[in-house]
């Protein structure tokens, strides 16, 4: 596994996402987790390997953040409605001055604009190896000729482009069951594959088995934000998944215990 190795505990990982306000907007946020700081609590005592956010929460809460950088470099807003496009925005030596362990960066396979991307990547991924940093790739199907983002041939192909293109990491979609969810982690090759955790789910026992099924299926992890900062008890339901992910027990059995 390499540059994630310092992510690892057990072989496995969680990372807690927080780049959605920029691509989702301050919808997905309530009076709580709209502050970063609320946020970043939880990702210190909540038993995470790294923490996802863009350069200006780096920026303005370093002092805060106990966990690893995870450095997202790209982004866009949830207001353009056509084939997606997310360009650079921090440079990979800034990142690495704010602290980052790691960097991130999203591809959108299928857009008219995945060229311009896949360019974008290569070179950003030559300087952060270059500078001794990992390189998680977001790759997602979207755009006009995707009609389904979820199918399992198109995240297997997500998680193949990932390898392909050079990160050592990917972050993907789940696919729906674990069969499927399977072939995409060995399309993937030899790099560490986590699922995305998506939007919240109405029952948390509901993500504890998927999260379990991914784990099952050769995942090395979840990058998750939503499921996590958007529970009633974000350190409880992260000591679930922690159970479940690093530790591998079973859903029910975590579920009995609490």
């Amino acid at each position: 596994m390499g540059r994630m190795n310092r992510f690892m505990r057990n072989g496995h990982s969680l990372i807690l996402a927080y780049d959605q306000g920029l691509e989702h907007g301050p919808t997905d946020f309530n009076e709580k987790n709209v502050d970063p700081a609320y946020v970043i609590d939880i990702a210190n005592r909540g038993g995470f390997d790294a923490f996802v956010c863009q350069k200006g929460i780096a920026e303005k809460y370093h002092e805060l953040i106990d966990v690893p950088i995870l450095m997202k470099v790209n982004g866009k807003t949830a207001i353009y409605g056509r084939d997606p496009v997310a360009r650079q925005n921090c440079s990979v030596s800034y990142a690495e001055k704010l602290g980052a362990s790691a960097i991130g960066y999203t591809i959108y396979i299928g857009s008219q604009f995945e060229g311009e991307m896949m360019a974008e990547f290569g070179r950003i991924q030559e300087e952060a190896h270059d500078l001794g940093l990992a390189v998680v790739l977001w790759i997602y199907p979207r755009g006009e000729y995707v009609k389904n983002d979820t199918a399992p041939e198109m995240i297997a192909y997500a998680a193949r482009s990932a390898l392909e293109l050079g990160a050592d990491a990917a972050k993907i979609k789940y696919t729906g069951d674990r069969k499927s969810f399977s072939w995409a982690v060995r399309a993937a090759g030899s790099i560490p594959v986590y699922m995305a955790g998506g939007k919240k789910t109405k029952d948390e026992t509901d993500f504890l088995r998927q999260a379990h099924d991914c784990i099952s299926a050769g995942a090395t992890g979840l990058a998750v934000g939503r499921n996590v900062w958007q529970s009633e008890d974000p350190l409880e339901f992260s000591k679930r998944l922690n159970s479940v992910v690093i530790e591998g027990r079973e859903p029910e059995t975590v579920l009995k215990t609490a």
